[in-house]
C-alpha cells in the first residue's frame, strides 16, 4: 500500500524528549516500511525516518495564524498529490483533510486527546466520504462518538527493542518514577506526596512547560521539595536514559487530575517490566491488569496503600503483556488490517 501519515509540526519526528504521538508515528512510519508499504511522512522541520519525509511549519510553533498556514499548506499538497496515496492517514488536526474529505481515498484520523464530536458533526456535513476515525483507548473514543461516524480503539505502542526488562530489582527498596510533562494535571505534586509519606526515594523526569502558569506550578510545588534526598529532579530524558530509569524502578507513578488519553509511557514501562500505579481515570484502566501489571486507585493515601504491595506483583508479567498487547508490531498490525478493511469496502 502507499500510505500517507500526517503529524501536526509542533515537534519532530521522532522527539528527542517529550513527544508521544510523535513516537507513535514514528514507529508506524518505520513497521510500514519494513513490511514493504510504500510510506510518506509528513511532519515538522527536523524529522527523520526511513520512510520519504516532507517537512512543513515551524516546529514549536502553535498560533492561530500558524494553524491557518499549515492547512494551507497540507490543502496545496493534497490538492496535487492525493491521488498517489491509497490511504491517508491523519494524527494531526482533523482540519488538515479538509481538501480532501470528499474524495473516494480511505481516510484514517487518529486522535490522541478528547474529542470534540461536534468535528464529526462538521465533517459529516461537508460531505466526508471513507473517512474512519481512531481513538487510543476507549475512553477516547466516548469522547467523540456522539458525533457520530466509524470509530475503532487502537492503543499506543513502544518498540521492545529499546527497553530492556529487569526481573532482579527489589520492589521493597527500589526508587518509585514519575515520568510526563511536569504540569499539575500530570500529578507530579501528589507523586512527591506519595514517596515522602513511604519514606521512599522518588526520581522525576520530565519537560518544564513554557505555560506561565504551569511553570508557577513548577517552582512553587515540586521545585521546593528537590532538596529533600528523597525526591530527585533529573530533567527530560531521552530513551537511552528513559530505559536505565524506568527499568530499575519499583514503579511508575501516575496519579493523574484529568482524563489521560492513554500515555505511551504506559507500554514503555511495562515494556522495561515495571509495574504502573495509577489513578483510575481516562484510559489508564484499559493499559493496566490491576493485580497484575500494576494497580488502579482514587486517592494518594490508596497510591501509598498500593506501593507496599509491590513485591506481589510479577515483573515478568508485565514484560509479557506488554508484548502481547503493545509492541509496536501487534498496534502497527491493526492499522495494517484497518486500511485493508478500508480498501475492501
Amino acid at each position: 500500500m502507499r500510505v500517507l501519515l500526517v503529524m501536526d509540526p509542533y515537534i519532530k519526528v521522532p522527539p528527542d524528549h517529550y513527544g508521544g504521538i510523535e513516537r507513535v508515528v514514528s514507529d508506524l512510519a518505520d513497521g510500514l516500511g519494513a513490511r514493504g508499504h510504500e510510506v510518506t511522512l509528513w511532519a515538522a522541520p527536523g524529522s527523520t525516518t526511513a520512510a520519504r519525509l516532507r517537512t512543513f511549519g515551524h516546529e514549536g510553533e502553535w498560533t492561530r495564524w500558524s494553524n491557518a498556514r499549515n492547512v494551507l499548506t497540507t490543502s496545496r499538497w493534497f490538492w496535487r498529490e492525493s491521488n498517489a496515496f491509497d490511504v491517508i492517514h491523519n494524527f494531526g488536526r482533523l482540519a488538515y483533510l479538509a481538501s480532501v474529505l470528499r474524495r473516494d481515498v480511505p481516510k484514517v484520523q487518529t486522535y490522541m486527546r478528547r474529542v470534540n464530536p461536534r468535528n464529526m458533526r462538521m465533517a459529516r456535513r461537508a460531505g466526508a466520504r471513507r473517512l474512519h476515525f481512531t481513538a487510543v483507548s476507549d475512553a477516547i473514543r466516548r469522547t467523540g462518538s456522539p458525533g457520530g461516524g466509524r470509530w475503532s480503539v487502537i492503543h499506543n505502542c513502544a518498540r521492545p527493542c529499546l527497553y530492556t526488562p529487569r526481573y532482579d530489582v527489589d520492589a521493597a527498596t527500589a526508587p518509585l518514577v514519575f515520568l510526563g510533562r511536569l504540569e499539575r494535571c500530570k500529578g507530579a505534586h501528589t507523586a512527591i506526596d506519595v514517596a515522602r509519606k513511604l519514606r521512599r526515594p522518588l526520581v522525576i523526569a520530565g519537560t518544564i512547560s513554557n505555560l506561565p502558569e504551569e511553570r508557577d506550578y513548577f517552582t512553587r510545588e515540586l521545585e521546593p521539595h528537590f532538596s529533600d534526598p528523597l525526591v530527585r529532579y533529573v530533567g527530560p530524558v531521552d530513551d537511552r536514559a528513559k530505559n536505565e530509569l524506568l527499568g530499575r524502578a519499583a514503579a511508575l507513578l501516575s496519579p493523574i487530575e484529568f482524563e489521560e488519553p492513554f500515555p505511551v509511557v504506559l507500554p514503555e514501562a511495562l515494556m522495561c517490566g515495571t509495574p504502573v500505579i495509577a489513578f483510575r481515570r481516562g484510559g489508564m484502566p484499559e493499559g493496566i491488569d490491576h493485580g497484575r501489571t500494576g494497580f488502579l486507585c482514587d486517592t494518594a493515601e490508596e497510591m501509598a496503600d498500593l506501593v507496599q504491595r509491590l513485591p506481589s506483583l510479577d515483573r515478568r508479567m508485565c514484560r509479557a503483556e506488554a508484548e502481547r498487547r503493545f509492541s509496536d508490531e501487534v498496534v502497527i498490525g491493526q492499522y495494517v488490517a484497518l486500511y485493508e478493511q478500508l480498501l475492501a469496502t
